[in-house]
């Protein structure tokens, strides 16, 4: 084995007598072809240079022979790099043919055993021929002499590569000063290039291409990029050494500090201050009296960090634990008011109507009220659903304010990690509860209401499904053991009380859904929100601008334009934002002295809110031909569709326009089968459908429809246009889903319907039989203000909506032409 006994070593020691012989050793002669014969020294992962003294350990048998014999014979010898260096028996083909020239002096033994070689490069030689391999390698080469020049850029780069090298010697703590001293003496350009390869720590590809570098002049500029690179590794390295001892040194003075400051505080008695917050912390969870699984976690994590040095890292994660612990409720509740008068006065001042959801809350406190004290009675999970503005989330403050109990809210809206809702694991770095029990630590009491809002909006990517982690909080049966990830023990929330609230239900998982006690919040009526506004949107307006109750008042008039043709919404909040709108007009007015009127009627109201945004809701003004008026629900509330159909010759295509969805694309094509079956009955000619086309379009086409309940309306209409029938659409509007037998099917959102075709004057309606049930939540006034009719059969609609055939007018024959 022949490899560098210190690789980047530049000796100055003395050599004994024996080593001085290799410098007084002479270059092998040349033959008559310029190339000189010698013993060959394969290398292992070193290359030597020229000038420069290296010592070596040599274990190869072959190698010792042929150092022996060259010694022997006061013979120089060419070293040459393996290509491989791990290869043991290198062959020829292993070996690079650029070597040097080397004078080797005596075989040392070491106390090892191994053996040592002193060696000094003489002379760069290329390889030409291998003349013996046994029992080692003989070659002839060719003498490679370096050229100096002097010049002006070979003066420059030798300037720049010693200033390069000056600042690797300062950085690189392996390199001595010597280095740099020894080069600044070397006056040869070839020289200077082969110390400082020599004194670099470059891999072998690295060095073997200097070497093969013959140019002085090359080879100094390929040395000046290797040193640039080396000094920028060397100045990284350097700063990143600086930062970490100057945390080193931080820590040191800061350890030293403390240590000054316990002896300190032992002196003047006051004992040590992280023995005192250990004390502190285990007197507080001995107050907490936490559950004893719980305890007995929250003892063994305070052992460990006593254990710990006051700096550790560690020592703020487990004092976060521990103050989490401590501080949720374990035990603390309040007491619930259970009076049902004074819970039905809270529900009935703070919101108006909503029965069904007041009713539900009312029975929960009977229930209770009538429990013994040891009764499991569990806590009722609700879901308020409905469009947006209905109250749903205020109506929870209400019933926490009835119940006496605490009122925490918690938003799920666009939570799309699991941990949100159980916790990161105390193993990651900024790791915390989640947000069920951050907000129980809030509450500071083990019955809160929590307040779940938007729990539609719940998302799930590859953090995890919030909403399957929900499951076990939202289930009576399950929440008692509630497993927090960053808690690590169970946690009890089988007394809290969860209303959750959504504006649909469709994207809810249907085992979440299941949990659910869902009340319906549907919009309000027009009554409703005139209500609203007397008792609390008008008088909360005039408060928060400064106005008096008696300086400002809103006639009936003018409410019913605001929410008819400035608001279009199942709820109340954009008409708070258009009576905020007004007071606030109104204000600016009194502060600039100017005339303001004390009553705000219908047609003052254009005037602080502009033009309209809407139409109020407007019947056909006459019966037609082919024009059938339905009733449709939106999340605004109840509307019209007025549905169209025109005749024309044709094929009997069948065109449809007005944005209209696959459901309902699906109704026209069932009317349309239905009549085409029962031609004969409705006396339509079979040949009309071949040789008429129908268009059929749903007027408003920037809003897209669909939906089945306008069935019953697109087969009227249809009939209107094929038998040429007027329909009653300024006075009949219609509902239901139609099949291909003429069945009529029920549908939804009757009571917003029928709403809808009472403000919009409309005197009869025909609705699904089997709604009749449906008819108990629609508000008397406007029920006594429609008349309803219940229809099982498409016969039956025919029967109020179309009037009957136009008379046939026969054609008069003419006398015949006897001329």
């Amino acid at each position: 084995m022949e490899s560098p006994k210190n690789q980047d070593l530049l000796s100055n020691e003395p050599f004994s007598q024996k080593d001085q012989e290799l410098f007084e050793l002479e270059n092998a002669a040349t033959d008559d072809d310029g190339l000189i014969e010698c013993s060959l020294l394969p290398l292992r992962d070193v290359v030597l240079y020229p000038h420069m003294v290296t010592p070596l350990l040599v274990g190869r048998e072959k190698s010792l022979m042929a150092i022996s014999d060259a010694a022997d014979a006061n013979e120089t010898m060419i070293a040459v790099p393996q290509l491989d260096p791990s290869e043991e028996f290198p062959t020829e083909a292993d070996l690079y043919l650029v070597g040097t020239e080397v004078a080797v002096g005596r075989l040392l033994r070491m106390p090892d055993n191994s053996n040592s070689v002193l060696t000094q490069g003489r002379r760069r030689v290329e390889i030409v021929e291998f003349i013996q391999s046994e029992p080692y390698f003989r070659v002839k080469a060719r003498p490679i002499e370096d050229t100096n020049e002097d010049s002006a850029e070979t003066e420059a780069l030798m300037r720049a590569v010693l200033a390069l090298f000056e600042k690797c010697v300062q950085l690189n703590r392996s390199l001595p000063e010597e280095a740099y001293v020894y080069a600044m003496n070397v006056d040869s350009p070839s020289w200077l290039a082969d110390l400082v390869a020599s004194a670099l720590n470059l891999d072998l590809v690295e060095r073997q291409t200097l070497l093969e570098t013959f140019d002085p002049i090359e080879r100094l500029q390929r040395m000046s990029s290797l040193l640039g690179r080396e000094l920028n590794v060397l100045e990284l390295e350097d700063r990143i050494h600086s930062q970490v001892q100057k945390k080193v040194d931080k820590t040191q003075r800061e350890f030293y500090l403390r240590e000054q400051m316990t002896a300190i505080q032992s002196e003047l008695g006051e004992g040590d201050i992280w023995a005192q917050e250990i004390n502190e912390i285990r007197e507080r969870i001995t107050t907490a009296a936490m559950p004893e699984e719980v305890n007995a976690k929250a003892l063994k994590e305070l052992d460990r960090l006593s254990q710990m040095p006051p700096m550790a890292p560690e020592v703020a994660v487990i004092r976060t634990y521990l103050d989490c612990l401590v501080d949720l409720p374990w035990w603390d509740a309040t007491d619930d008011n259970l009076d049902l008068k004074n819970a039905a006065s809270v529900l009935d001042e703070h919101h108006f109507g909503l029965p069904k959801a007041k009713d539900r809350i009312l029975e929960h406190i009977a229930v209770q009220s009538l429990a013994a004290d040891d009764a499991d009675v569990k806590q009722p999970i609700l879901c308020f659903v409905g469009p947006p503005g209905t109250g749903k989330t205020s109506l929870g403050k209400s019933i926490a304010e009835a119940l006496g109990r605490k009122f925490v809210r918690l938003s799920l809206g666009g939570v799309h990690d699991e941990a949100e809702i159980r916790g990161h694991r105390r193993t990651y770095i900024g790791s915390m509860p989640g947000r069920i029990v951050q907000t129980m630590r809030k509450a500071g009491t083990t019955n809160p209401l929590m307040m779940l809002d938007e729990i539609d909006k719940l998302g799930n990517d590859f953090r995890g499904d919030p909403a399957s982690a929900l499951l076990e909080v939202l289930d009576p049966e399950q929440n008692d053991t509630f497993g927090d990830h960053y808690l690590e023990v169970p946690y009890d929330l089988s007394n809290v009380m969860f209303i959750t609230t959504a504006n649909y239900l469709w994207n809810l998982p249907p085992a979440l859904e299941d949990r659910l006690e869902v009340i319906e919040f549907s919009g309000y009526i027009e009554t409703e929100k005139l209500e609203i506004c007397r008792r609390f949107l008008i008088p909360r307006q005039l408060k928060q601008n400064s106005l008096k109750p008696e300086s400002l008042h809103f006639t009936d008039g003018a409410l019913k334009r605001v929410i008819r043709e400035y608001t279009y919404e199942a709820g109340v909040r954009n008409l708070d934002r258009e009576i905020a709108t007004i007071a606030r007009k109104v204000a600016r007015k009194i502060a600039e002295a100017q005339k303001v009127p004390t009553k705000i009627t219908a047609n003052v109201v254009q005037e602080y809110l502009g033009i309209p945004k809407l139409r109020d809701l407007e019947a056909e003004r006459q019966d037609q031909v082919g024009v059938a008026t339905g009733l449709a629900w939106t999340e605004g509330g109840g509307d019209l569709t007025v549905i169209e159909v025109s005749v024309m010759a044709g094929k009997g295509d069948l065109q449809i326009t007005g944005q209209i969805g696959d459901v309902m694309q699906e109704s026209i094509r069932a009317a349309q089968s239905y009549l085409r079956t029962n031609a004969k009955t409705f006396g339509i000619k079979k040949r009309v459908f071949e040789a008429v086309d129908i268009h059929l379009h749903v007027p408003e086409g920037g809003i897209a429809k669909d939906g089945p309940s306008a069935g019953i309306t697109i087969a009227t209409a249809l009939l209107s246009a094929y038998t040429d029938r007027e329909v009653y659409c300024s006075t009949v509007a219609m509902t239901g889903e139609i099949t291909l037998r003429g069945r009529v099917l029920p549908i939804g959102g009757l009571k917003e319907k029928l709403i809808a075709a009472h403000r919009a004057g409309l005197k009869k309606v025909l609705i699904p039989e089997k709604n009749r049930a449906h008819l108990e939540d629609v508000p008397k006034q406007i029920l006594r203000g429609l008349e309803v009719v219940l229809v099982s059969t498409f016969d039956e609609v025919i029967a109020h909506a179309l009037a009957p055939a136009p008379p046939k007018v026969k054609k008069k024959k003419s006398p015949p032409d006897n001329t």
